[in-house]
């Protein structure tokens, strides 16, 4: 399976993502571990990290098919062609940069920047964008979540990131989230194996009941 086809079957089964800001390399495959344990798929390591390439690659190579990894704050087109050298899959931005976009499609990777304004998502969507992300959420808030996802093709799935709780996700996904990032409340730098993964799995069970309650 390819990566834009594993990332489609992690949209239909637990599409939360894992921001690991902070994250050295000398950490990444015990965090790495400990959030595949708790049931997450999609793993960021944002560039203003450090040795963020260094991370990225360890954690590629530890875990394999388990997971997509890729870069968060990923502003520069050269920084879309290192992630590419180091088997990153992901390429996640807090902007809407069309040449950064452009550039990680060609290079295979997903392209998931982020927006605050309809102008700024339908940039990112012309540009080619697999997914968007909604920065800062807490600002925008469910409504202003609800008021976009108004307009926006309802193929492109949207993100919250920012203020995100296991007891904050259902009122997003009621106003149309297709998933969540999430940062400091998954992951702090010096946080060990088995804080990151208490944290994670809290989000993974919320995840769940709120789509089991949805069913009924």
């Amino acid at each position: 399976m390819n990566a834009l086809d594993q990332w489609k079957s992690i949209l239909d089964t637990l599409p939360l993502v894992a921001i690991l800001r902070g994250l050295t390399p000398a950490d990444a495959i015990a965090t790495g571990d400990a959030l595949i344990e708790a049931g997450f798929q999609v793993v960021e390591v944002p560039l203003n990290s450090p040795q963020p390439f260094d991370s990225i690659k360890a954690l590629v190579s530890h875990l394999g098919s388990r997971a997509i990894v890729g870069a968060g704050t990923v502003l520069r087109v050269e920084d879309v062609r290192r992630l590419k050298d180091v088997g990153g899959q992901i390429c996640i931005s807090p902007n809407a940069n069309p040449e950064v976009i452009r550039q990680a499609k060609s290079d295979g990777l997903i392209s998931f920047p982020a927006f605050f304004t309809p102008t700024e998502a339908f940039t990112a969507i012309d540009a080619g964008a697999d997914a968007l992300k909604l920065f800062p959420a807490e600002l925008a808030g469910p409504s202003g979540l609800k008021a976009v996802k108004a307009v926006l093709p309802r193929t492109v799935p949207v993100f919250p990131v920012g203020g995100v709780e296991p007891g904050n996700m259902g009122i997003y996904l009621d106003a149309g989230a297709a998933g969540f990032g999430i940062g400091s409340s998954v992951y702090r730098p010096g946080d060990t194996p088995d804080i990151v993964f208490a944290k994670a799995r809290s989000f993974v069970e919320g995840w769940h009941s709120l789509k089991v309650s949805s069913k009924v």
